[in-house]
Parts: C-alpha cells; sequence; structure tokens
C-alpha cells in the first residue's frame, strides 16, 4: 500500500523535533553554524545528542540530506553507550527528524516507520495516550537548538529550559543552558549600571552543578566583572585556567576577561594560544583585533607624538584579524562594524563605506544592530567625512527605532548637540526644530518639546507630523 504523502504531513507535524521547532534557515549563517557544532563535538562531552540532532538539521537546510542521515546515525549510537535503558526515550527528537528527512527525500514508507516508533514510545510514556509527550530533555533539547539560532529565539530557549527544570530543578545541563540564556538575554538587552543583574544567580547556580564545566565558570566571571566584582571574576578565571588549560571555548573569553580588565598582553597570549587549537575560529580573530585595536588607542592616548610605524602595525593587524574573522564567518556584524571603523582610522575611506555598507546589508539583524550600525555610520559622516547633515540624518534613523540601547542613547546625545549647534548659528531648519522637539519629548522635557514644536511649524506650518505631535504633548500636559 503506497502511503500517501498527504497522510504522513499531518503526523509529521505533531512530531516534536527540528523540523516543527520553527528554526529558520535565514536568521543563521548555516557554514558558520556547522562549524561551530563540529568545535562542540570535538570539544564539549555532554550533550552530543543534541548536537548531532541539530547537525542533521543544518545539514538538510544545506540539502544534503544524506549526511543529515550519517548525523542521526552517530545520534543513535551515542545514546546506545550514554542511555542503554531508556533508548526509546531518549531517541524521540532523533526519530522525528528522520521521519521528515525520509518524507523529504520522498521515502514515505521509512518515514511512516519512525512515525509510528515515535507515537507507540509515547503511548507507553504517557497516561493520556497523546502525541505530544513533553519530556523535560525534549525541552532542553528545543532549548539548546534555539541558542544556537541567535538573539530573536532566546526568550524561546528561555521557555524551554524554564519549562525542563520544571520537572528536574537540579539537573546540571538544565541549568546550564538556563544560565547561558539568561546571560545571553541580558547582554543583549544592554543593561543600565546599577540594575539588578537577573542572570548572576543562574550562573552561580550552573557553576556549582557543573565543576567541570568551565565555559560557564569563564560567563560567570565576565559577569562579576560587569558588575565591578573583578576580583572574585578572576578567581574563577584562574581556576578555569588550571582545569582546562587548552579548551578554546573557554580561553576566549578568558582572553575577553582580561582584555577588559586592560591587560591587553595577557589577552593576545591566551587568545594565541587557543587559536593554535582552532585556528578558524571567527570570535577569536575578531577578539586579536580588538586587543590590537586597544593597543592603538591606548599608545595615541599616552604619547604626544606616537611613532608612525608602530600605529601603522597596530592598523594593519587590526585590520588583518577583523577581515579574516568575517572570511571566516560572512554574518559577523560586529566584526564587520569594527573593521569599517578601523579602515576609516586608517583613512581608507572607499573601503570603509564598502564595509559600512556590507554590515547594513547582513540580513540577520536585530534592532539593536541596526541603531550600532548608524551610531557608527553617523560618527563616521560626521568626523572623518566631515558632513554634518548626513550625521543629523544617520542620529536620527537611530533613534527612531524605539528600543533601548547603548547605542541609541549615543545617537540621542549627538543628535541633540549638532541640532543645538545648528540653530544657535541660525541655519536650523523646520526639520532640525522638529527633530530637536522629539528628543526633548523622549527625554520626558515636554515644555522644550513644544517650544520646538511651535517653531518647526512656524517654519513648514501644514506638517502634519509635528502638528499631531503638537497636539498629543499639549493634551498631556
Amino acid at each position: 500500500s503506497a502511503i500517501s504523502k498527504n497522510s504522513l504531513k499531518s503526523s509529521l507535524l505533531q512530531l516534536e523535533c527540528h523540523f516543527t521547532w520553527t528554526l529558520l534557515k535565514e536568521d543563521v549563517d548555516l557554514d558558520d553554524l556547522e562549524e561551530t557544532i563540529g568545535y562542540q563535538l570535538e570539544f564539549f562531552i555532554k550533550s552530543n545528542i543534541t548536537n548531532y540532532n541539530l547537525l542533521s538539521y543544518v545539514y538538510h537546510l544545506m540539502n544534503s540530506n544524506e549526511e543529515a542521515l550519517r548525523n542521526l546515525q552517530k545520534a543513535e549510537e551515542v545514546v546506545k553507550k550514554n542511555h542503554p535503558d531508556e533508548i526509546a526515550r531518549r531517541s524521540l527528537v532523533t526519530w522525528g527528524n528522520y521521519a521528515w528527512i525520509y518524507y523529504h527525500m520522498e521515502r514515505y514508507e521509512e518515514a511512516q516507520t519512525y512515525i509510528s516508533k515515535v507515537e507507540n514510545t509515547c503511548k507507553k510514556l504517557s497516561s493520556t495516550n497523546q502525541w505530544k509527550i513533553k519530556l523535560p530533555e525534549i525541552y532542553a533539547e528545543q532549548g539548546w537548538s534555539l541558542l544556537k539560532f541567535g538573539a530573536k529565539y532566546y526568550e524561546r530557549a528561555k521557555n524551554c529550559f524554564e519549562n525542563a527544570l520544571k520537572n528536574e530543578p537540579n539537573n546540571p545541563e538544565f541549568n546550564a543552558g538556563y544560565a547561558i540564556v539568561m546571560y545571553r538575554l541580558e547582554d543583549f538587552s544592554y543593561r543600565r549600571c546599577g540594575e539588578v543583574s537577573l542572570s548572576i544567580e543562574p550562573l552561580k547556580r550552573a557553576v556549582e552543578l557543573n565543576p567541570k564545566d568551565t565555559f560557564i565558570m569563564a560567563l560567570l566571571a565576565l559577569k562579576l566583572q560587569d558588575l565591578n566584582q573583578v576580583g572574585e571574576g578572576e578567581r574563577y578565571i584562574e581556576e578555569a585556567m588550571q582545569k582546562t588549560p587548552d579548551f578554546p571555548h573557554f580561553l576566549r573569553y578568558a582572553a575577553k576577561f582580561y582584555r577588559r580588565k586592560g591587560e591587553v598582553d595577557k589577552a593576545l597570549e591566551i587568545l594565541k594560544k587557543a587559536l593554535a587549537v582552532t585556528p578558524k575560529s571567527a570570535f577569536l580573530h575578531h577578539q586579536l583585533g580588538l586587543c590590537y585595536r586597544v593597543k592603538l588607542f591606548q599608545l595615541k592616548r599616552t604619547t604626544r607624538y606616537p611613532p608612525q610605524e608602530q600605529v601603522e602595525e597596530l592598523i594593519r593587524l587590526s585590520i588583518f584579524h577583523f577581515k579574516t574573522g568575517i572570511d571566516q564567518r560572512t554574518k559577523f556584524f560586529s566584526a564587520s562594524l569594527d573593521l569599517a571603523n578601523m579602515y576609516a582610522e586608517a583613512k581608507r575611506y572607499e573601503e570603509a563605506e564598502e564595509m559600512f555598507q556590507k554590515a547594513f546589508q547582513i540580513n540577520i539583524l536585530s534592532d539593536k544592530d541596526k541603531q550600532e550600525f548608524y551610531y557608527h555610520y553617523g560618527n563616521f559622516q560626521r568626523f572623518h567625512m566631515k558632513s554634518e547633515s548626513e550625521a543629523i540624518r544617520y542620529y536620527t534613523e537611530g533613534l527612531k527605532i524605539e528600543k533601548d540601547s547603548y547605542s541609541r542613547n549615543q545617537c540621542r546625545n549627538y543628535l541633540k548637540k549638532l541640532l543645538e549647534q545648528r540653530i544657535q548659528r541660525g541655519v536650523g531648519d523646520a526639520k532640525d526644530f522638529g527633530t530637536l522637539g522629539f528628543i526633548h519629548n523622549l527625554n520626558g522635557e515636554k515644555h522644550e518639546a513644544i517650544e520646538c514644536y511651535e517653531k518647526a511649524i512656524a517654519l513648514y506650518p501644514d506638517n502634519e507630523e509635528y502638528l499631531s505631535a503638537l497636539y498629543d504633548l499639549r493634551l498631556s500636559i
């Protein structure tokens, strides 16, 4: 009996696996993801089942289903080795992925076989005879996968780990995932000083439960450094250094710790050591570039007439490493901005312009990335291209994106200064007054805002935007 494509589809959609978790390929750089998971398989021992399952999905997205099947076989081998008593329970995601991949290969009989395996296991495991059985390890596996797909997915990942922890609050791996996602969310949302850190407790707990995991230790150290507890942070870094002196995933964060502490040479030494183990790591090259940039700015700050050849050498090294990082990972946004800024520093303006444009065309940018772009590009226009009007234009774009961030604050401060200067010089037009009104309003300075909008309307009488802003302001006072 030929199994029809349509009858399969509704069963496939019931499965808990990567194909039903809405992990969209346009949100990631697949080559980079393949490489990252490869590193983890090489250096992490813990959740290899998760990594093989995710890698199978990545290969499917790259149109190599044969390679995808090979990774599912590897996942099965790990299950047999590590969980011989719970093979069915631990294989649900793997079997779900098998079913989907066979379906895409039009091998419908085999797809059906795996659907049945999942169905029978779920019946055995759940009293209510339901498909969608929510096991804590499946929540966790979904959490790890979401984490790998980037910032857009962090909130969902957090929910997954929370669900996993409901059933097993002391599970070391679930606590690790939860701590990492809290760290990333906090890193990403930009904390104001004095705000309470939501990730510090989960990180401490995860370190307690995972005493071998130096990667989480390093994140805890960086978080303590953020909170000005540098001494305590450094104790964790030193302890981790004893435990895993050659583990690149740890070393890169240790280097970041020392760079931020101002010990740049120590950071460089650690990064070079890590690079010897994973020479193609984009992250490491980016960090090396940052270290040479710090040395460059230190030299310029502390020396009245810094020797030209030293300046040029530091710029060259910085550019080389930023560029290498981007060659390895084409959608590496922060490295692209850093490279553009370094070209500007070297007065290579055409290359800077080209790099800024490339950075802005990366298709996985968040609002925060876009704000950062407008801020840096505004600076480039203002300080290097000497174009005040272009700077105003880009700072304004950054300000329009309503998400609180460091870059947005900077856009606001610089913009306010530039507009006030223009108005003082008597060259302010309606737009300048309108934008300044917008800024005053953001800052809660309503009377100043009203004054600016009135001046804007005097210069441009029927502008809808200014009229409605003024109307709203008057109502709110």
